[in-house]
């Protein structure tokens, strides 16, 4: 019998990320958690045991090939860590199993997604979370958020440009905003230009993934943010995605 998350283990192993038999607990607990809530709530398409392993948890740690300065760090110094559209909780709350010291919050605009994640975090025992259900538009407004973190990342949401306006906002100075995306012919990155451009961004590093399971093109794309964002963005709910920079 196959042991437990050994696919995720495995391919973490060559990201070059250690996780414990506890973090290896914990992640098992979480598939279960999804697996039962997924009955109700409909919260993945992606949810066979062997998918979530590499689709969902190993995916979401790939964001270790361009963000492993902060998340390393996190063990001597605070790291705040935004999960913008978290859905069920990915890939925020993989990274805080691997990287135990960070400090995360969770933005989702679904109610019932962030009753599943404050549920996960509980049932697995996971400190220094915060969760925000609503828009990455509107709490973006929010002086506790904005310009606050050391890390943005975002899964499978949007073309880049719309990702920018939504989550460069949160980022710090300095900081980066990392995006899990497939590659495609390239053109995604060119038509960001003119949000780069706009919100003060430039693409610093586009890492390949090459990990069994995930060589249908995947790229982690690092966004740092090199001055403030203006204060116009983001733009009113709605208006980003209609009219994307």
């Amino acid at each position: 019998m196959p042991e437990r998350m050994e696919l995720l283990n495995q391919g973490a192993i060559k990201l070059g990320i250690t996780l414990t038999d506890q973090q290896l607990d914990q992640f098992e607990a979480y598939f279960h958690e999804l697996f039962e809530w997924n009955k109700r709530a409909n919260l993945t398409a992606i949810i066979e045991y062997e998918a979530v392993q590499v689709k969902h948890f190993l995916d979401s740690l790939t964001i270790w090939l361009t963000a492993r300065d902060a998340l390393s760090n996190a063990a001597v110094r605070p790291v705040r860590v935004m999960d913008v559209g978290s859905g069920a909780g990915l890939p925020g709350l993989a990274l805080k199993i691997a990287f135990p010291d960070i400090k995360l919050a969770l933005v989702e605009s679904v109610a019932k997604k962030t009753a599943f994640i404050r549920h996960v975090v509980e049932a697995i025992k996971l400190e220094g979370i915060s969760v925000y259900t609503g828009r990455a538009e509107d709490l973006a407004r929010g002086k506790d958020l904005r310009d606050g973190f050391d890390l943005v990342v975002v899964r499978a949401l949007a073309k880049l440009p719309l990702l920018l306006e939504l989550g460069l906002p949160f980022c710090k100075t300095g900081a980066n905003l990392v995006a899990l995306k497939h590659a495609g012919d390239g053109s995604e990155q060119d038509e960001a230009a003119n949000a780069l451009s706009e919100l003060n961004g430039f693409i610093e590093r586009i890492s390949t993934v090459q990990l069994d399971g995930l060589t249908d093109d995947r790229v982690v794309i690092s966004v740092k943010k090199m001055a403030s964002t203006p204060a116009r963005y983001p733009r009113a709910v709605g208006v980003p995605r209609k009219r994307p920079l």
